[in-house]
């Protein structure tokens, strides 16, 4: 599950979207206006693959009983504004780096 790159890290990394992982901070894009879900900005809490979805930080909902619950929100809704990095993170980022790569996409060395 993979969220499209904001424009500044999209030129910083030279990468259109990357795997979306607990601790990202994402922009969700659309969603329900009355909900209060669109235009905010957050945390990843937790990442179901099962379910397709995310929880972000404070987007949540009050329950009858008064409890808060977290939003689900798919990923594709969402653009990520500032990546968590780690080692293989980093990997990752210089792997899919397009403007170190040929024309025709293979590394010849």
């Amino acid at each position: 599950m993979s969220c499209h790159l904001s424009k500044e890290l999209r030129n910083k990394y030279d990468t259109r979207s990357v795997a979306v992982r607990k601790g990202d901070t994402v922009l969700i894009k659309k969603g329900s206006v009355e909900a209060g879900v669109k235009g905010k900005t957050g945390k990843v809490q937790t990442v179901f693959r099962k379910k397709w979805c995310i929880h972000v930080e404070k987007i949540v909902r009050d329950k009858k009983n008064g409890q808060q619950v977290p939003i689900p929100v798919h990923p594709s809704n969402c653009e990520i504004t500032a990546l968590k990095l780690d080692k293989s993170r980093k990997v990752l980022l210089e792997r899919k780096n397009r403007s170190q790569k040929g024309a025709s996409g293979d590394q010849q060395d």
